[in-house]
């Protein structure tokens, strides 16, 4: 068994994370998807390449697979079971790793998370936008619960595993020339609904 230097890390790597990717799965949740990075994208210059940070079985990539059909995906996921699934989809580069044992190799056009940030345990956020920043080579996309100040939230039963707080604040706090390109909500009774995640497009510089 793979030691793990948070318990979050554990958590999403065993039994209740396989639960996760059977609950969430189904062409709805593509759909939705599809409807949100188009937005999230509008704005911007297409991207030739994507990362998804934490990608479970891979729902936000095959809507971008669809979105942007030449676009290079890679992706990095905790979960096993979730892996196995992740590498049925054609032509995504799967990194079957925890993000915080990850290592950028090369950076891509766009880089985001969508429920992920959330998760990750506190004292290694500063590491995890760090990697972010580093891996993207122009965007960075986060869709996640929004708070002005952090706060934990009792998810499923357990503590310690969810949190809101402004991560995109914190990441243009982080790294003063990162721009705010765009930023909306995703409702849960909109047309195409989302789990009321708040999202935001960053820019780096050119010379980022």
């Amino acid at each position: 068994m793979t030691d793990y230097r948070t318990e979050q890390e554990s958590f999403w790597a065993g039994n209740f994370g396989n639960e996760y990717s059977e609950r969430n799965t189904g062409s709805d949740w593509v759909a939705s998807n599809f409807a949100l990075f188009e937005k999230m994208l509008s704005g911007a210059d297409r991207p030739s390449s994507v990362m998804e940070f934490g990608a479970n079985i891979g729902l936000n990539l095959v809507a971008l697979k669809q979105l942007l059909p030449q676009a290079e995906l890679s992706a990095i996921e905790i979960n096993q079971q979730a892996v196995a699934s992740l590498q049925k989809i054609e032509d995504v580069k799967v990194y079957a790793q925890s993000i915080l044992e990850y290592e950028p190799d090369y950076r891509r056009d766009f880089v985001f998370s969508k429920g992920v940030l959330i998760h990750i345990s506190p004292d290694q956020l500063e590491s995890v936008y760090d990697l972010l920043y580093a891996t993207s080579k122009r965007y960075i996309g986060l869709a996640e619960y929004y708070n002005p100040s952090p706060v934990e939230i009792d998810y499923r039963g357990h503590s310690e595993r969810l949190y809101k707080r402004d991560f995109a604040g914190e990441m243009l706090d982080r790294f003063p020339g990162l721009v705010l390109r765009d930023c909306g909500f995703a409702y849960h009774r909109a047309k195409f609904p989302q789990d009321d995640l708040t999202w935001f497009l960053l820019e780096k510089p050119c010379d980022g």
